[in-house]
């Protein structure tokens, strides 16, 4: 009685203009629900309230989420196309000016078309995202195959999701990044979460870990820093970055050795058991710990407890995922479920926190270098048939396999790529060793930058194109669970602002590919094309509509027509993705970092977030609020490692890898280990870590190690801070 009093009291102080507009956030997996206060007499979003009814989050938002709103009409939004008159100051804010879209459109066309007469097709590329709508995401795949006909297109995923694509896919046999709704969180009886700061990153699923323990459940953390969930876990397994694969062995051998081991599933369901159990056998407490730097009796103590938990679930991020053996590191987890039988059933399972909004929804739907609508593969000549035949082209039109992000900058230095056509991301700060990524970029004969904010990337850019916010379109997202979900346009574009689909839509146009683009009037239009490309494919959208979205308060993936309600649960008849229906139990040798301390470089570096900013900071650092609670990057120093090198909390040190170096006040804390030193990633410039850190790839995902490389520091005089 008193909460239906106390929204009626709300609803008694609403603008008399006012009106709700159901949405979710625009930031990370969670995907939380809100509703977006909007004045209707003046167009604009004026505020925000939490969605109660929404069952993922029910009414929870964390500070990023509560002021998403303020970024839509931010005074730093461009309002129209810019181009760049002067080449020398490429790299900065400087040398643009306001033109017209027909200006913008006919420059592009004719630098682009100029490109590929002398240099062929795949001179071009793409470099996208995955915090926009699935619609966006397809079409951009499509944009790039089939309106500018190149190979290279590739996205941000690959430096935040494609280690735990890569690891399910070689596990199970299919990419879905959870094999269970997160409304069972609360209701296991175990989790084991390893390299995700979840307070700090996805702090709205913390009500449900707090239930865990709060029923007699038990809580394992897995990090280099004893964050704020390590500090209420029943075990923290406190590893050296860049070592949980020797730690998910440690773990497996005792779960076999100890008898915890479901032979009947493992016998039944599951192929490489025999094999995996004879490599992990040397991984005894005492020699995991010798790897790890973990005590051995938390190594017992974890594997006693996720061994008895009647269910159980592993989640994991991007502290296991950003490794040059990500991929490894995320099948060596998923093991554990596998021989104990704890996947496939509900409360029991494997997860992955999703960094992006759309993080699961982007890897999907062709924005990979390798990958087709439906997760359907290039290399595979049906794949290719099916969805040439909802282009409208030849399957021998459809290009090659391209490369990953990280390898596109090679192909620019080795001017194989010449022209470049970004969107949504920014890997002028998100991208390892960021020197090198900056000059390649620079030395691009023709960018365009499709964007809201003039971004550090942009500023590389010849045109930029102005595009809209979240709210200011509509369409679909696929959260961490695999649930499909709809985000609702709360106001028109603010300025002359375009979607981004749309914007490809008219460049195809003229470019004389408009035969395969002009039926595409709406978002809808858009998401009508997505699903049927994405038919019996892996990721099969056919059945998710709109209106079974709205009904079904969204709807998971696969769901094959109009009466399949989709899969909350996946593998309950433990049936598996791969030819004989079996999952697979990964024997993994360990492999330690690219790049180990030595005695120049002594130190461990890691890198991560902060509550209050996302990615690379383009948007959050924006707002007010945000910015006034983390105003600037900060380097975290154990108090023993500070007295070695002479640090006062607070004083300003260098820090140097082989790559470059970058300045920060240092924040001295018992959260981080002797020999590892933090920074968050979300600044540019100068302040960036990402200067520093070490682009060696994983071998499956070309992930690159953002999590491990060897570093020293020093303490700095202020006149040199100045």
């Amino acid at each position: 009685m008193q909460r239906d009093k106390f929204f009626k009291e709300i609803e008694n102080l609403r603008h008399p203009n006012e009106t709700l507009v159901k949405t979710h956030c625009s930031y990370c997996g969670m995907q939380c629900g809100m509703n977006l206060r909007v004045n209707t007499k003046t167009n604009k979003i004026i505020g925000v309230e939490p969605r109660y009814d929404w069952p993922v989050t029910v009414g929870k938002m964390c500070p990023k989420g509560v002021t998403a709103y303020q970024q839509t009409n931010h005074d730093d939004r461009i309002l129209k196309p810019l181009i760049r008159d002067d080449a020398s100051l490429k790299g900065t804010k400087d040398g643009f000016r306001e033109a017209t879209w027909d200006e913008a459109y006919d420059l592009i066309v004719k630098r682009f078309q100029e490109l590929q007469k002398n240099y062929g097709k795949d001179s071009l590329s793409v470099y996208s995202g995955v915090s926009m709508t699935n619609e966006k995401c397809y079409l951009t795949g499509k944009f790039a195959r089939v309106g500018l006909q190149t190979r290279y297109i590739d996205y941000n995923g690959r430096f935040c999701m494609a280690s735990a694509a890569g690891g399910f896919l070689r596990s199970f046999g299919v990419d879905r990044g959870s094999t269970l709704p997160w409304t069972d969180l609360h209701e296991t009886d175990c989790l084991f979460i390893a390299g995700s700061n979840t307070a700090e990153c996805h702090p709205t699923s913390m009500f449900r870990v707090w239930a865990v323990q709060e029923r007699g459940g038990y809580l394992i953390v897995a990090d280099p820093r004893e964050t704020p969930i390590a500090r209420r876990a029943d075990v923290h397994l406190d590893l050296r970055p860049g070592t949980d694969l020797a730690l998910a062995n440690g773990i497996l051998n005792l779960l076999i050795q100890n008898g915890y081991a479901d032979e009947e599933f493992v016998n039944n369901h599951t192929n490489g058991f025999e094999e995996t159990k004879e490599l992990v056998r040397e991984f005894t407490p005492e020699y995991t710990s010798e790897l790890t730097g973990v005590a051995p009796e938390k190594i017992i103590r974890a594997a006693e407890i996720y061994g008895k938990a009647p269910n159980a679930i592993v989640l994991f991020a991007r502290g296991i995922e950003q490794q040059v053996k990500g991929v490894d590191n995320v099948s060596g987890y998923t093991n554990m479920a596998l021989v104990t039988g704890k996947v496939g059933r509900p409360k029991a399972g494997v997860a992955t926190f999703t960094g992006q909004g759309n993080g699961q929804g982007g890897r999907e739907h062709g924005q990979k270098a390798d990958a087709l609508p439906g997760y359907r593969k290039i290399a595979n000549p049906e794949h290719v048939k099916a969805v040439a035949k909802v282009w409208g082209i030849e399957p021998e039109e459809m290009p090659k396999a391209g490369v990953s992000a990280y390898e596109m900058f090679g192909l620019m230095e080795q001017k194989t790529i010449r022209g470049l056509y970004l969107l949504c991301s920014n890997p002028a700060v998100s991208a390892p060793n960021l020197n090198y990524v900056r000059e390649q970029m620079k030395n691009l004969d023709f960018m365009v930058c499709a964007d809201f904010y003039l971004s550090e990337s942009a500023e590389f850019a010849d045109v930029i194109l102005p595009t809209t916010t979240w709210s200011e379109d509509e369409g679909t997202v696929t959260n961490l669970e695999g649930r499909c979900i709809k985000i609702n346009k709360a106001q028109e574009p603010l300025g002359e602002s375009k979607p981004d689909w749309q914007i490809q839509v008219e460049l195809c146009e003229r470019l004389g590919r408009g035969k395969y683009f002009s039926h595409l009037k709406t978002a809808s239009d858009v998401g009508d094309e997505f699903r049927l490309a994405s038919k019996g494919g892996y990721a099969d959208y056919y059945g998710i509509t709109w209106d079974k979205i709205e009904k079904q308060d969204g709807v998971f993936w696969p769901c094959k027509d109009e009466k399949d309600p989709g899969t909350p649960h996946m593998f309950l008849d433990k049936k598996f993705y791969h030819p004989d229906g079996k999952a697979k139990i990964c024997a993994l040798p360990y492999r330690p970092p690219a790049e180990e301390p030595d005695e120049e470089y002594p130190l461990r570096l890691t890198t991560g977030r902060v509550v209050y900013h996302y990615l690379s900071g383009n948007q959050t650092r924006r707002i007010q609020f945000l910015r006034d609670m983390c105003p600037e990057p900060y380097v975290e120093v154990h108090p023993e490692t500070a007295a070695k090198y002479n640090i006062e909390h607070e004083e300003f040190v260098r820090l140097f890898t082989r790559r470059g170096e970058a300045d920060y006040k240092v924040k001295i804390t018992e959260a981080i280990r002797k020999d590892t030193v933090f920074v968050p990633y979300h600044f540019g410039h100068d302040k960036s870590i990402n200067l520093l850190t070490i682009a060696a790839l994983d071998p499956m995902s070309r992930m690159p190690e953002f999590k491990a490389c060897a570093a020293q520091i020093e303490k700095l005089e202020m006149k040199k801070v100045q």
